[in-house]
């Protein structure tokens, strides 16, 4: 079987093209830009680790551009896919937003699309914790609200699990997010906390706390990720919790009454039923243009 996986000469990308090529039972290619958001060397590193195998061949490719990802589609016609290519960290999302919506949106898209023209038997795609946001509860679960995540770098993950969610939907592709948490390990990216501590620690340097050193965070040791991911991949749940959204049921236009002024269409994937809103606000207003509520400027 043939398995692409993105972000090759990432750190969790790296570590499941080991996983996956060491079995000597599939074919991996991976895939990498090399940017520079941290080490190239720390990556190129990594991809010289993998080098012997014999059922590992990289291609350093841009999945930001459509052409050239869609080329790789046609020509490898990979079986499984794993998408873990995109731009991290939350902080960074706050100084360079446009490197996450290239890469995580425009990006991810142009992987959906690909597996439209040629779908794989299943892919999976990094998400992340940082989807929740606001309004989630701790400890975080599957099913919590992630409406209000508070980066960009949340944002575009969240975005990323509601476009796989319409395209699953839409188009019948098997896929799957996983929401990783501080991932740590052997070959971990220089810019998270256990590496950061660590370079302090042996370098006498005081140690860097965010949120005024009251943040609590759960870790994921990187050889867990990647076991629970390759599981995942092969071994995807048969029932989604999402296959009961189905098409709404629509009258037949062979069954129009004659005369009658319509013409209904079958219905389509995307269509819904009903459209109704709540105006529970309209008829109670909290304020009006005469007395609008407190720092309200009217328009």
């Amino acid at each position: 079987m043939k398995i692409l996986v993105t972000g090759a000469a990432g750190f969790i990308g790296a570590h499941v093209c080991q996983k996956l090529a060491s079995t000597k039972r599939c074919e991996v290619l991976g895939l990498d830009n090399l940017n520079d958001y941290y080490s190239v060397e720390l990556k190129r590193a990594r991809l010289a680790g993998l080098e012997p195998l014999e059922g590992f061949r990289f291609v350093r490719a841009d999945f930001a551009d459509a052409a050239v990802i869609g080329g790789i589609f046609k020509n490898v016609q990979p079986d499984y896919v794993v998408h873990l290519g995109a731009q991290a960290n939350v902080r960074y999302s706050a100084l360079n937003p446009a490197a996450y919506l290239q890469s995580n949106l425009v990006g991810f898209g142009n992987v959906l699309e690909a597996c439209r023209a040629h779908p794989p038997k299943h892919a999976v795609f990094a998400s992340s914790s940082s989807v929740y946001g606001a309004s989630a509860k701790v400890p975080f679960a599957e099913d919590d609200d992630t409406s209000h995540p508070l980066s960009v770098y949340g944002a575009t993950k969240k975005s990323n699990e509601v476009l796989a969610h319409s395209y699953a939907h839409l188009f019948g592709l098997n896929l799957t997010g996983l929401r990783f948490f501080n991932v740590y390990g052997p070959w971990g990216r220089p810019d998270t906390a256990p590496t950061l501590f660590a370079s302090a620690i042996c370098e006498g340097r005081p140690i860097d706390l965010y949120a005024g050193g009251r943040q609590q965070r759960d870790f994921t040791y990187i050889d867990d990720v990647v076991d629970g991911l390759v599981k995942t991949l092969l071994y995807p749940r048969a029932v989604s919790r999402f296959d009961e959204l189905k098409a709404p049921s629509l009258p037949n236009q062979s069954k129009q009454p004659e005369g009658e002024p319509h013409v209904f269409h079958a219905p389509l994937p995307a269509d819904l039923a009903e459209f109704c809103a709540k105006h529970g606000l309209l008829e109670h207003p909290t304020s009006n243009i005469e007395h609008p509520t407190p720092n309200h400027k009217p328009g």
